[in-house]
């Protein structure tokens, strides 16, 4: 009982340090969690105090809580028993299945990532490579909206710097909560994206399970009154024109709205356009013969094109992209939509889908280069008198439709100067003889700018 037992002295040491760190935890570690909380949560009400749209509880409630919460929602639970029954396959098996698909979706929502960074990263790369104006502002509608409702963004979706630019835009109002295809599924992207807010999608799946735990999160997101900013077309428009709606979010939306509930659930409309968009020669090549997208681009085009950019700027040849401009539509009350629209439930959110598609295209801001481009593609060719004297009628025929034409410095002939100017530095349109034709060789291109209005007549 006397013997003495000899241990090595990196064993000790592991051994000190494991007694520690216990109790660290269990003493000290729990009061620095509860100080920091504490701190964090004050800072959370100070933003609140400076934003429209506060950040809601169900925002900041911890990632793994809200997993809990989701894998054990009765929805879920009986999707699960049915599947059981009829595939044969284990509960338990189907039960990690539907955990995978929620830890893939549920975010972590940081304000310091947020506002701290990704709002200020928004503003500066939006301002770098475009001139940012907002262009119709429903100040009086959004006035009006209830400060407990659900607000959700719909827009139109041109670019991958929609998701930078709205952001940037919104920053004053709330954090935006958006849902991203799978192509942002990469390190360190993935954990960033959640750090904002946002959550996963496969758009593709059409497993029943994945789907129920996908709107499952959705509903709970917009009972939670979680602001959200959807796209729907679903994807990038590979022509310009503005698509159909495509039901899938806004059907999880809806099926999960009580009519009869406090919270109201508010669509605002929102139209974006660019007179350049950065994806525009990928876009057009990923027109498949059964429209399907056909990506030719990958990193390796990205990082030739950022090292040409930064060439541009230390060579003093650097030139913005032209305007890029939002639009802020009349808020559409769900419960105010749906008790005015009669007939089944799937006609409704069909009905609702179209409606909110007009509302976005009716916002959409007209820009230099899609003016001319429209002007273009209608004529062939025209000298610059030509160009400015239809430059002029349509404008005043969008003034009087109420359709918003982004000016420059509100004089028309700068305007038209602007659009020729990029056109045919791009070679989309090229002059001689102070006659402007139709580039063949970019002809698709000029479309695709034409096309990003072409819906307003």
């Amino acid at each position: 009982m006397d013997a003495t037992i000899e241990i090595p002295v990196w064993l000790a040491v592991l051994a000190g340090l494991f007694a520690l760190v216990a109790v660290l935890d269990k003493l000290l570690l729990p009061s620095v969690r509860w100080y920091f909380r504490k701190r964090f949560n004050r800072a959370v009400e100070r933003l609140n105090t400076k934003l429209q749209l506060q950040i809601q509880p169900f925002k900041l409630t911890r990632r793994k809580v809200l997993i809990d919460r989701l894998i054990h929602d009765p929805v879920i639970m009986a999707a699960i028993a049915k599947e059981a029954e009829e595939s044969g396959t284990p509960p338990e098996v189907l039960a990690e299945k539907a955990q995978r698909y929620a830890r893939e979706i549920v975010p972590h929502f940081s304000a310091f990532a947020y506002f701290g960074f990704a709002a200020r990263a928004a503003r500066w790369l939006s301002q770098s490579l475009y001139r940012v104006r907002i262009g119709l502002l429903d100040e009086a509608g959004m006035a009006k909206v209830d400060p407990n409702s659900t607000v959700v963004f719909v827009m139109n979706h041109r670019s991958n710097m929609d998701y930078v630019l709205v952001t940037y835009l919104a920053s004053e109002r709330s954090a935006l909560s958006y849902a991203v295809g799978e192509w942002a599924r990469v390190w360190p992207l993935q954990g960033f994206i959640r750090s904002m807010g946002a959550y996963f999608i496969r758009r593709r799946s059409r497993n029943p399970l994945y789907r129920c735990v996908l709107a499952r999160y959705v509903q709970m997101a917009t009972e939670g009154g979680v602001t959200q900013a959807v796209f729907p077309e679903g994807g990038l428009s590979r022509s310009g024109h503005l698509g159909e709606a495509k039901l899938g979010l806004l059907s999880y939306i809806i099926k999960g709205f009580d009519a009869t509930g406090a919270r109201d659930v508010v669509f605002v409309p929102v139209g974006l356009n660019y007179d350049r968009v950065l994806e525009d020669r990928v876009l057009l090549a990923a027109r498949g013969a059964e429209g399907k997208p056909k990506f030719k681009s990958g990193p390796g085009a990205v990082l030739r094109f950022i090292r040409h950019q930064i060439w541009l700027r230390i060579t003093g040849k650097y030139h913005r992209f032209g305007y890029a401009c939002v639009s802020f539509g009349a808020p559409v009350s769900l419960k105010g939509y749906l008790a005015t629209h009669e007939g089944a439930l799937e006609e409704q959110i069909a009905a609702l889908g179209n409606d909110l598609m007009a509302d976005i295209g009716k916002v959409v801001p007209v820009l230099p280069v899609s003016l001319i481009a429209s002007i273009m593609l209608e004529a062939g060719s025209l000298s610059k008198i030509g160009v400015k004297g239809a430059a002029h009628r349509r404008i005043k025929d969008y003034a009087e439709r109420g359709v918003y034409s982004h000016i420059p410095r509100e004089d028309e002939d700068y305007a038209v100067d602007v659009g020729l100017r990029m056109l045919e530095m791009r070679r989309i349109l090229v002059e001689e003889d102070g006659i402007y034709a139709v580039n063949d060789e970019n002809r698709e291109l000029l479309e695709y700018y034409a096309n990003a209005i072409a819906h307003l007549g």
